[in-house]
């Protein structure tokens, strides 16, 4: 199934993910040593634009495009970013537009070889792709049983839907016309209210397949879920710790 498809997903997908964009942003600015906006950035798998509308830091002219028609349609209105339903292995774009490409949290559930294909023909020479991720390490700073409830109880219930591993070296990006300029990884933190992390869990894909394909009904996942994240806040608030890996990658000229 596409896990992004049904509305029901979409809602809480944009109520529950937190906004953690502009920390990479501001990180793809730093390392392109911008001083000023690129003129037009593609944002591919841009959901309901969270990714899209921080890329707008960095450029003057933003496309967020995505498959699910239902994920664009909770997108916010924004007069500077253009929302376009499609596949990012088949661009709607000539070639040689894009001065940027960026990816947030999408690139382990395309067909590899025939998107760098696309993304090579609509980057202009010398452009860039930036493919970043945030993951959710499941852990807590202060309560390391939180880590083990994760694994035990929640993965358990709600397995891990099968998908890519994000992983290639250099030789492997050149092949597909792009240089693999730097790896490098973001540990950062994220603190939930319980609601709010209860609103996270409910947009992950293990829920979504779950929830989405008939076997839970979602009311009784979130009651499950708040019965047992409870313990776990002893404020109104609690960090939770996340890894963003991010790739730079610029198009062979």
């Amino acid at each position: 199934m596409n896990f992004f498809s049904p509305k029901t997903a979409a809602a809480r997908y944009s109520k529950g993910r937190p906004f953690f964009h502009p920390l990479i942003i501001s990180r793809i600015k730093e390392f392109l040593k911008l001083n000023k906006s690129l003129p037009n950035a593609l944002d591919v798998g841009c959901g309901t634009g969270l990714s899209a509308t921080a890329l707008k830091e960095i450029a003057e002219a933003v496309i967020g495009i995505d498959a699910s028609s239902e994920m664009i349609a909770f997108a916010p209105k924004d007069n500077d970013i253009k929302y376009l339903v499609s596949k990012a292995e088949n661009l709607p774009f000539d070639e040689n537009k894009f001065d940027l490409i960026t990816m947030s949290q999408v690139f382990h559930w395309l067909d590899f070889s025939v998107f760098f294909s696309e993304a090579r023909r609509v980057l202009k020479n010398k452009g860039w792709m930036i493919i970043y991720d945030n993951y959710f390490s499941s852990r807590m700073p202060e309560n390391p049983g939180f880590q083990t409830w994760y694994k035990e109880f929640y993965l358990k219930k709600f397995p891990t839907p099968p998908r890519n591993w994000v992983s290639f070296t250099a030789e492997e990006t050149e092949k597909e016309g792009f240089y693999l300029i730097k790896h490098e990884w973001i540990k950062n933190t994220i603190d939930f209210s319980l609601g709010e992390l209860t609103g996270f869990l409910l947009t992950l894909t293990n829920v979504i397949a779950t929830v989405e394909g008939g076997n839970e009904k979602i009311e009784d996942v979130e009651s499950w879920l708040t019965e047992n994240l409870s313990p776990f806040f002893q404020g109104a608030r609690e960090e939770f710790l996340f890894s963003a890996p991010i790739w730079f990658l610029q198009r062979e000229f």
